[in-house]
């Protein structure tokens, strides 16, 4: 008797197993960064170089993305690299290879954009257009780059560390960041994280953070959350969204 051929989702059947949420140092910034680097570009591409105030805002957008990516790798090797090889010698060294690469490249952004400032009318034009390729270019890099992180590092951070080890980490990550740093990063996690991550990440905030500092870092998301999302964030931390209103 003849049976039938198993289905490859027989011969290969999954269990799927409830798992707790482990800590994600890389997904939340990412997002920031992604949405950061993608904005600055389109502003590049579309910007009139022949207009001084419009050049002078773009190229300022520019240089300070390109101090954030750098100020991120620094993160990344302090504390996350050396978290994955001090248990997993040799673990990053193609992610460390990356940043080499892209530390290279942000100064060499750093320098087209200051030729660009400072451009005679009539060179504008082929000079713009290639800082333009060559930022693209950075982008799609470090897109491909921050999946392998959040993938392949993150699976590392997890099988090494516990969740209190991570939170840890995590802690002396957060506290190593300039206030004005801290500042623009949250400018763009506003702007890209869901409701729910908006939530846990200030709700975290408010349980390690000092009052004056949680106070400061909410009102600045007030200033850049539009209305609904600030409604929903405001309620789901049980402040009033606006003052003199009582949270239900």
């Amino acid at each position: 008797m003849n049976h039938p051929t198993p289905s490859l989702a027989e011969r290969h059947p999954i269990t799927i197993r409830p798992q707790l949420p482990r800590l994600d140092m890389y997904g939340p910034i990412h997002k920031a960064l992604r949405l950061f680097m993608a904005d600055t570009l389109t502003r590049l591409g579309s910007a009139d170089l022949d207009d001084e105030a419009d050049r002078e805002r773009v190229l300022d957008q520019l240089d300070a993305m390109l101090v954030q990516m750098r100020q991120h790798l620094e993160h990344e090797n302090d504390f996350l690299h050396t978290a994955i090889e001090a248990r997993r010698p040799g673990g990053v060294r193609r992610f460390a290879d990356d940043h080499l690469q892209h530390r290279e490249s942000i100064g060499n952004l750093e320098d087209e954009s200051l030729s660009l400032r400072q451009a005679r009318d009539g060179q504008r034009g082929s000079i713009g257009a290639r800082l333009y390729r060559h930022l693209a270019l950075f982008v799609a890099e470090n897109l491909e780059h921050m999946h392998r992180e959040e993938v392949e590092n993150n699976a590392s951070l997890w099988s090494l560390y516990s969740d209190e080890e991570l939170g840890t980490i995590h802690d002396q990550l957060i506290a190593s960041i300039a206030p004005e740093e801290m500042a623009q990063a949250l400018r763009w996690m506003c702007a890209t994280l869901s409701p729910q991550e908006l939530a846990g990440m200030f709700g975290g905030m408010r349980q390690k953070a000092p009052a004056p500092v949680f106070e400061g870092l909410l009102a600045l998301a007030n200033r850049h959350l539009s209305q609904e999302r600030w409604a929903k964030l405001a309620r789901a931390l049980g402040v009033p969204p606006a003052p003199g209103l009582v949270t239900v």
